[in-house]
């Protein structure tokens, strides 16, 4: 008998599909957008040339270039093909999709919501939070989700990773989005460079006290091109094993809350620039893997949470 009780299979952990089948009765997938937006750490106002692993900014799986509507209506036609009964959130995936001037981030906003998505997700940084982008948010005549970027607790590790903001700032930024009740998404990576199997755990445990909405655990990839691959190629960094991944993740789902939905337990590289860890490509063997493994243990997510 499955111990969990954010489930209705065999899954330990609580899923995105979970949730929307229960808080929405129906499948709901995630468009893609890019808006054009760049980041504080590429432009120069906190660095340059972005955090190491950074390729276009998450924003390989998006067309770009064109505009919101027309990108939406691409997303809408490769989404139905597949699920003719699927609504839409537009997701604003490339960069930080809060750092611009607020008319330019109203009307993309306001585009996406013309279109009649079901919800918008906005992909951005504690530190680009302001009073000004939560008003902005609760002119929104749908749902919102932040998206925030923390990938570690550890300001060392951001330091390494050039991410060009500290805990205290992605703090503020994040108790901003709670105060004014939008829904929040906070994003991890495991097997950043220097980081010890503990400092993943100390992660998982802070944010599972600040009670988030929604977690994000995403693999670290080494992607051609990047500062990461070149590190990589120089013997400067290892990447995670697959049963190093597996039982790090599983045990991070134990400190989370179990009301907390993971919206992603591992990622997607682009596999045109994959260097590494190939064992990521075979996704439903790592999936199938943390199944096995918090079944094996008896294991489930909130487990360990106080």
């Amino acid at each position: 008998m499955n111990p969990f009780k954010f489930s209705d299979d065999n899954k330990r952990y609580h899923t995105l599909n979970y949730y929307n089948k229960t808080h929405f009765g129906r499948k709901i997938y995630k468009a893609v957008v890019d808006a054009g937006f760049t980041c504080p750490n590429i432009d120069g106002s906190k660095g340059r040339g972005g955090c190491i692993f950074c390729d276009g900014g998450s924003g390989y799986f998006t067309t770009g270039c064109i505009s919101v509507t027309e990108q939406l209506k691409r997303e809408r036609e490769r989404i139905t093909a597949k699920n003719p009964d699927a609504e839409i959130v537009a997701y604003f995936q490339a960069h930080t999709n809060t750092y611009a001037d607020i008319d330019t981030l109203r009307r993309a906003y306001k585009e996406a919501e013309a279109f009649g998505v079901s919800g918008i997700s906005i992909a951005t940084r504690g530190d680009c939070i302001t009073p000004e982008i939560i008003a902005l948010f609760s002119e929104l005549s749908v749902p919102v989700t932040a998206e925030l970027g923390l990938q570690s607790v550890h300001d060392s590790t951001a330091e390494v990773i050039n991410r060009g903001h500290t805990y205290a700032e992605f703090l503020q930024g994040y108790e901003l989005l709670r105060q004014a009740g939008i829904r929040t998404c906070v994003h991890i990576i495991n097997g950043l460079p220097g980081e010890t199997a503990e400092m993943m755990l100390e992660t998982a445990e802070k944010l599972g006290r600040l009670r988030p909405d929604g977690v994000k655990i995403h693999l670290l990839h080494v992607i051609k091109g990047t500062k990461l691959a070149e590190m990589y190629e120089n013997g400067i960094y290892t990447p995670l094993t697959k049963e190093e991944y597996i039982d790090i993740t599983v045990r991070q789902l134990e400190l989370l809350p179990p009301e907390t939905v993971i919206e992603r337990i591992t990622g997607d590289g682009d596999k045109s620039k994959l260097l590494a860890p190939l064992w990521s490509m075979d996704k439903i063997s790592v999936l199938g893997g943390i199944d096995k493994a918090q079944a094996e243990r008896d294991s489930w997510q909130g487990k360990r949470f106080e």
